[in-house]
Formats: structure tokens, sequence, C-alpha cells
């Protein structure tokens, strides 16, 4: 039993514990271990690698069009994503067992420090560019196509590239264009550059509208982003699809449940809404998978009705 004297003789001793001498630990430094950048998954005899090539901080209310900008940044807030949410710039690399296959390729040098780092997730994947047999392209705007060439060398030498026939008639042979701006004339030199070493090297392939474009690999014309944007749809043996859906959706709140609304570097803002309508219809009612250039990496998940229209449902983490 503790007597008075103790009791008092240890209320005494913890009154004085703040006086005494402290032992200092070192805290432990920030990490300058980078995010990986890269997610592997299976879909059927398939492996499939989603590749971060940045995240972009973007004032997106500005950049969507057709309702106020007030309202939507109200919706941007409601999701917590405040005035420059960061948007993702996703690449896709897909093995088949025998050729790896990438679906775009990432900005390269072309958006600053905070882009540009597909080809240091790749490697950090266990792959190598010189090892990707075929790029296919869901079209050539500079976060899809920049990372094809840097300074002027291919960083993919021993690839194929394959587009639509629209999206190059319209960026190389500049079909059915007359007039252009100075943000169009940036353009269409970075889409020149990207692709002139593999057009010199014969390394260019075309694919017609809705056409299959390699082995297991399918397209579905998405046109009004760019002319020949193209989804490019990977088919497993038990009859399921991925499809990589290029830039049919920025961001994974406000298009979802608005469709019409567009952005500033659509080429035609009424034709990609239109087909944005069609795209959520479709993999609502397909049931398949979906991966978005620009959702929040991996990007990859399904499409799903609710009471507001749509609702992007991300795929469950599998380890």
């Amino acid at each position: 039993m503790t007597t008075r004297r103790q009791a008092l003789g240890l209320l005494a001793a913890t009154a004085l514990l703040p006086l005494a001498p402290r032992f200092a630990f070192s805290a432990a430094p920030f990490s300058t271990v980078a995010n990986a950048g890269y997610y592997h998954f299976r879909f059927g005899k398939f492996e499939v690698t989603a590749l971060s090539d940045g995240t972009l901080a973007l004032p997106m209310a500005k950049i969507y069009q057709k309702e106020p900008e007030g309202e939507l940044q109200r919706r941007l807030d409601e999701a917590f994503l405040g005035k420059e949410p960061h948007l993702s710039i996703n690449a896709y690399l897909v093995n088949d067992g025998k050729r790896l296959l990438l679906i775009d390729a990432g900005s390269g040098a072309l958006l600053g420090a905070a882009a540009g780092k597909l080809i240091r997730h790749l490697t950090a994947s266990g792959y190598r560019p010189d090892q990707v047999d075929a790029v296919v392209l869901t079209h050539v705007h500079a976060d899809h196509s920049g990372g094809l060439t840097v300074d002027g060398k291919p960083q993919f030498p021993n690839a194929e590239i394959h587009l639509a026939d629209r999206e190059y008639r319209y960026w190389i042979e500049r079909e059915g264009v007359t007039t252009m701006t100075e943000a169009q004339k940036t353009d269409f030199q970075r889409a020149e550059d990207a692709l002139a070493p593999y057009i010199a090297a014969g390394k260019v392939k075309r694919f017609a509208d809705n056409a299959d474009v390699l082995p297991n690999l399918g397209s579905i014309l998405r046109a009004g982003h760019t002319p020949g944007h193209s989804s490019i749809v990977l088919q497993a043996d038990d009859g399921q699809r991925l499809v990589f859906w290029g830039d049919v959706i920025h961001g994974d709140h406000v298009q979802f449940d608005a469709p019409d609304v567009f952005v500033s570097f659509d080429v035609d803002g009424t034709a990609a809404a239109a087909t944005r309508a069609v795209a959520l219809a479709d993999a609502a009612d397909g049931r398949y998978l979906v991966a978005g250039a620009h959702l929040p990496f991996p990007g990859v998940g399904h499409v799903a009705r609710d009471e507001t229209l749509y609702r992007f449902i991300p795929w469950n983490y599998v380890e």
C-alpha cells in the first residue's frame, strides 16, 4: 500500500518532470524517392502497365467550356479539387507475350518538369524503350506524341508508330487547314517534330476508321477532340474489352455529369461533346473497362449510371 508520504513524493517528482532534461531524437528526413509511376495488372492473357507521364496543375474551370466558370469551379470545389486540379497524363504498355505495344507516348520535353516522366517510369517498371515494338497513338496532341522524339532523337528506336489516317492527314498533311493561330502553329510544328524521324525511316503506319490496328488491338473513331482521335480496344479471349479512351474525358468529375462541357483544346468542341456522350453510354451499357489518359492515375475503371448521369468507378486495386 502506498503511504501518504510516498504519494506526496510521487506528486512532487511529477511536477518536476517538465524541468528534467529531455533526450533528443533526430527527425527522419523527407523521402527523396519518387512515386513509382507505374502499375502492372493482368487483363486476360495480357499484362498491362499503366505509366504516368506526370500530372499538370491546370485551371480547369477556365479550360472547361460551355458552362459559366463559377459553376464549373463550384463543381470542382465540391470534389475537393480546388482552382488548379492536377490532371494526370497516362499511357499504357501492353505485353501480349510476344510484343510490347505502347498506347500513347507522353509529352517528352514539351510540358516542363512536371511531365515527361514516361520513359523513367517505363524503365522502373522493368522494360526499356528499345524493347517497344509499336506505339499506337490515340491522337497527336503534344501530351500523347511529344515523347516519341526528344531533341530530334527517336525515343523508341525499334518501334513502328500507328495512328489514324484522318489524324495523319490533319496534322502532317494539314488537310482542311486554311488558317492557324499562333498556338495552332506551335501544335502543328510539335506534331511534325514528333513524327519526323519515324516518317523518314518509313515507320509510320496508318489505320482506317474503326479498323484493327494490330493483332489483339482494334480502334473506335472518337472524332472531335481531334479529327482522327481514336480509342484503342484490347480484346481478351473471353470476350472482355479494355478500351483505352484517349481524351474522351478530362478529369473524373465534371464531364461525367455534364458531357456537353468540352475543353478549350478540342479541335471541335461540339463534336467532342457528342462523341463523349456516345462513349459514356457505350461504356456504361457494355460494362467494359476503360483506361483514360486524363483520369487520375492509373486511370482504369468502369463507367456506371447514377442519379446525376454517370460516375467513374476506379478498378479495385490488386497487388
